[in-house]
């Protein structure tokens, strides 16, 4: 399948399921585990002030909360339908001001942007993974890497392949019996062309990311974003309910997400490192 028609497929999956994707990081307290520990992290690492991009930011979820924060935020997206829901969100949320652009585009070529332009770059929610060829996922770690100013921080989340295995006996997923090719083909190289209830991804384990990157970037962290509780989707959640535990699952979170180990079985992992200067 050609790279346009892979393009094609995501845009068409995000343009059909816009209000899943809007609402995917806090329609239970396991998903809302992503969009915390991603916010616990972005503001350890960004810069007080300043530029930020936020690359395949879909609906804008993290557009808006950055421009509260008073960021000036530019959201770069494929979809038009999750660009027009965002601008949407972004009037009610009345942060007008601070969203300078929202441009659709696609994350390996943001040649509308000069080098060296933000003061720190986000790309999450695993969108560098809809880039399924190798060559297009590489060209984008570069975009990424060029766009940012030197020193700023770089931030990209994206789905394990382990916690994708993992799931296997909780999902039960068609491919098992229907496609058992499809099915091998992204236990072993995390390459999936979509057809069977998700789009077009490849699945990363950590050691893929990092080499997308290294060379022109200090690597700060890596995280597992649903870390020590991935695919423990029901049972997080009914746990969380009785509210007397939710402080020492937090706690116990932040303790153990950077854990390599942990990072390499979460659902979501965040890489975070900054951008070197150019020798």
């Amino acid at each position: 399948m050609r790279a346009n028609q892979i393009k094609e497929l995501v845009k068409g999956h995000y343009s059909k399921h816009c209000m899943v994707e809007l609402e995917r990081l806090t329609n239970d307290p396991y998903h809302r585990l992503e969009y915390d520990t991603t916010m616990y992290f972005l503001k350890r690492y960004l810069p007080k002030r300043g530029s930020v991009l936020d690359a395949g930011g879909g609906p804008g979820s993290y557009t808006i909360v950055l421009a509260k924060m008073g960021y000036d935020v530019t959201l770069v997206d494929l979809t038009p339908k999750l660009l027009e829901m965002a601008e949407r969100h972004v009037r009610k949320a009345k942060v007008e001001g601070k969203v300078k652009n929202v441009i659709e585009g696609s994350i390996d070529d943001l040649s509308m942007f000069k080098d060296d332009s933000f003061d720190a770059v986000i790309c999450l929610g695993g969108t560098l993974g809809h880039l399924t060829r190798k060559r297009l996922r590489q060209k984008a770690a570069d975009e990424l890497i060029r766009v940012a100013k030197c020193n700023a921080p770089i931030f990209v989340s994206v789905i394990g392949r382990l916690a994708i295995l993992m799931n296997t006996v909780v999902y039960l997923w068609p491919e098992l019996k229907k496609a058992p090719d499809i099915w091998r083909k992204y236990v072993t190289i995390g390459d999936y062309f979509g057809g069977y209830g998700f789009t077009a991804c490849h699945f990363y384990i950590p050691e893929e990311l990092r080499a997308e990157f290294e060379g022109r970037v200090r690597m700060i962290a890596t995280v597992g974003l649903e870390g020590i509780f991935s695919t423990h989707e029901k049972e997080y959640n009914k746990v969380y309910k009785l509210g007397k535990y939710n402080e020492t699952l937090w706690d116990m979170h932040l303790k153990t997400c950077t854990n390599p180990s942990v990072v390499e079985i979460s659902e979501h992992f965040m890489m975070i490192c900054k951008k070197l200067a150019s020798p």
